[in-house]
């Protein structure tokens, strides 16, 4: 039996993470939005108030047994710090243009919506997203259709 697999998915608020998960999570697969059900904390930041994963939550998380692959997306400053603990860390992307029209219409968060927070998305995506290619596994266009990126990150939890 192959032991199961850690990946993470991370990109720029508006890339389609939650959207993926979803999929994934449809096609059977474990998975976790950290955005979501207290793997975050505030923290404040050089910026302001920012979200991190509670460390030792995800500690937890990734030291539990399962016979089941898992799929975690989030994009907060400290994740790197759990990198040596993924079997591969799957960067989405999109066009500035698209990450915008998918947040203004966005109705599962509220986050981007606010002019001072779309200037900190595209200041992350100028700053921060290149980061995240560098040490990235992959970097998949998430403006293809669903089932291509799904089909594209799903490769990526299971051994070969």
């Amino acid at each position: 039996m192959t032991p199961p697999r850690v990946v993470l998915v991370t990109g720029m608020s508006g890339t389609g993470k939650s959207t993926v998960l979803a999929e994934l999570a449809a096609r059977g697969h474990r998975v976790i939005d950290t955005d979501q059900g207290g793997w975050a904390v505030e923290v404040l930041g050089p910026d302001g108030p920012e979200q991190v994963w509670d460390e030792i939550r995800i500690r937890d998380l990734l030291e539990r047994d399962t016979d089941r692959s898992l799929f975690l997306a989030g994009c907060v400053s400290n994740q790197g710090r759990f990198y040596d603990r993924f079997d591969a860390v799957v960067l989405l992307t999109v066009p500035v243009d698209v990450m915008l029209q998918r947040i203004a219409e966005r109705t599962t968060s509220e986050f981007g919506k606010d002019p001072r927070e779309r200037e900190r998305i595209l200041r992350d995506l100028r700053e921060v997203e290149p980061l995240l290619a560098a040490t990235s596994t992959a970097v998949v266009d998430a403006t293809r259709p669903l089932s291509e990126v799904a089909d594209a990150v799903e490769r990526f939890g299971v051994a070969t």
